[in-house]
């Protein structure tokens, strides 16, 4: 406001006395990143008296309209109305006094799982926000398991609501195969399972907060994973005014004791699931697995860790074939068929959340899509994770071979080289960057020939290509032949284009020998 202030005073030549007196206003309100509070009605007036003696230029109002819009109204709310750079929760000393131990937000959208941490996390907010908590959990694929009888336990342990949120179609149709047509892999393996989940959960938890005039989201994500990132950064992207709430950054409880302890003392209803060794994340595209023996990279994973594929070796013992339809770069459809059918372009089209799922199925019974790997997470350090994946690699596999068909050199080098970039900024939760934006507008155009039929082999933890079909093929068997008869390549015509092509190596070998005489 001073330095404001000062600049009004430069352009247009103001009452320097009256801007002087309300410098001296404003820094007598203290008001800072760290506390915020409202003027007291002496001082506002004050300021409006001094403000109203300048104008703002080029528009003849006086600057008290620029204090009242730009900061006081903001200034004089009480509570919490800002993301800060280090993303703590900031609020005022008379909020304190009225709110929780932290301070007072009026409603919270939290991400909920109905496990342990987010059950503790309900009357944790309350307790240090004295806020009112409303409960979100998206439906992505993770099992009818994962969300019966969240309402209760959610209401059980304070909230004031749960809404749990169909998001299935939408995942597939609008986050996974954008990635699945760009061709995004992170380093080499990931299929990006967890990666794209997340923005689509954050976004309906911001729509959630809107709809229930939430002022602040909340996630149990611990800090040192990815996911913390994923989230806020969307949150940023969709209403960077919403507060943000990670418990984990800012609680004293350590471990699963400490939050036992904690839900006891609340009276919360403690999850009585057996606790899982491994940390597991799991949607329509795949289950990762974290944790235990997995942390010391030497151990070989354990059989009974795995629980969407089958063991390889116990696979059965006929391949199947199956067709899957693609066009423009989106699965639409697949059917099962005998070696040597004969290919066509009319598999039965079905739901994207539908035709995955099926898939899922069909792979797991085949134990394909298993991928170990050590990845180097976004916040420094490498982890390791064990994904199943099976429709999924099912899916990569038919699209990479449609595209050996229908994409040149030039563009699919491009096009490959964009990809590993796309992967990345997916992996680091930048969805709704306009960089990621822009990539899709590529690769949709590119794909627009990327239509056809590819069939696949499954069989005992592996796919592979056996056919491939595609009426924008860019493959002629009459040139790639090597029997004569194509009157579109002559085979004498490859002399000169080799004579060109190796000028540069002729050059140089020719100017070795010369400075070797």
């Amino acid at each position: 406001m001073i330095a404001a202030a000062s600049k009004l005073e430069l352009v247009s030549g103001g009452n320097s006395a009256a801007l002087a007196t309300m410098a001296a206003s404003v820094s007598s309100l203290q008001i800072s990143a760290g506390s915020v509070r409202a003027p007291a009605a002496t001082e506002y007036e004050g300021l409006r008296k001094c403000a109203s003696a300048v104008r703002v230029p080029s528009t003849g109002f006086p600057c008290v309209h620029l204090c009242q819009q730009q900061q006081f109204r903001r200034s004089a709310r009480t509570g919490v109305r800002a993301v800060l750079a280090d993303n703590e929760v900031k609020v005022s000393a008379g909020a304190k006094s009225e709110g929780g131990l932290r301070g007072k937000l009026g409603k919270v959208v939290l991400a909920y799982s109905g496990g342990l941490d987010t059950s503790v996390i309900v009357p944790w907010l309350r307790e240090n926000y004295g806020c009112e908590v409303y409960c979100f959990t998206a439906d992505v694929g993770q099992g009818d398991m994962e969300t019966d009888g969240l309402l209760d336990k959610a209401r059980a342990s304070g909230a004031t609501d749960l809404k749990i949120a169909d998001l299935k179609e939408e995942f597939v149709k609008d986050f996974i195969y954008p990635c699945l047509r760009a061709g995004a892999v992170y380093e080499r393996k990931y299929l990006l399972g967890t990666s794209m989940a997340r923005p689509i959960i954050a976004k309906a938890m911001v729509d959630y907060a809107k709809e229930v005039g939430a002022d602040a989201v909340s996630h149990g994500c611990t800090g040192k994973g990815n996911d913390q990132v994923r989230f806020e950064l969307t949150f940023f992207a969709l209403d960077p005014t919403l507060n943000i709430v990670a418990p984990w950054r800012e609680w004293d409880i350590k471990g699963r004791e400490d939050a036992i302890d904690y839900a006891k003392k609340h009276n919360v209803p403690v999850p009585v699931t057996k606790k899982s060794i491994y940390s597991r994340d799991r949607n329509l595209w795949h289950l990762s697995h974290e944790g235990d023996i997995l942390e010391d990279p030497i151990n070989e994973p354990k059989e009974d860790m795995f629980v969407m594929t089958t063991d390889p070796t116990k696979a059965p013992d006929t391949p199947e074939y199956i067709d899957i339809e693609i066009e423009k770069g989106y699965p639409v459809g697949f059917k099962m068929v005998q070696s040597g059918d004969p290919m066509s372009l009319d598999t039965e089209k079905i739901s994207p959340a539908t035709l995955l799922a099926e898939l899922n199925k069909l792979g797991g019974k085949h134990g394909i899509g298993r991928v170990d790997m050590v990845e180097n997470r976004l916040v420094g350090m490498k982890s390791r994770g064990v994904y199943e994946t099976p429709g999924g690699t099912i899916l990569t596999l038919a699209c990479r071979e449609l595209e050996s068909l229908t994409l040149d050199r030039e563009t699919m080098q491009v096009k490959d080289s964009l990809a590993l970039k796309y992967a990345e900024l997916v992996y680091a939760g930048r969805w709704f960057d306009p960089l990621r934006e822009s990539m899709d507008a590529f690769m949709e155009k590119v794909s627009e020939t990327t239509t056809g039929t590819v069939r696949l082999k499954l069989f005992k933890g592996s796919v592979t290509v056996a056919s491939r079909l595609s009426p924008f093929s860019l493959y002629r068997e009459d040139i790639s032949s090597f029997e004569e008869g194509s009157k579109i390549y002559n085979q004498a015509d490859a002399a000169g284009f080799i004579r060109l092509y190796g000028l540069p190596m002729r050059v140089r070998a020719l100017q070795q020998r010369k400075a070797q005489q």
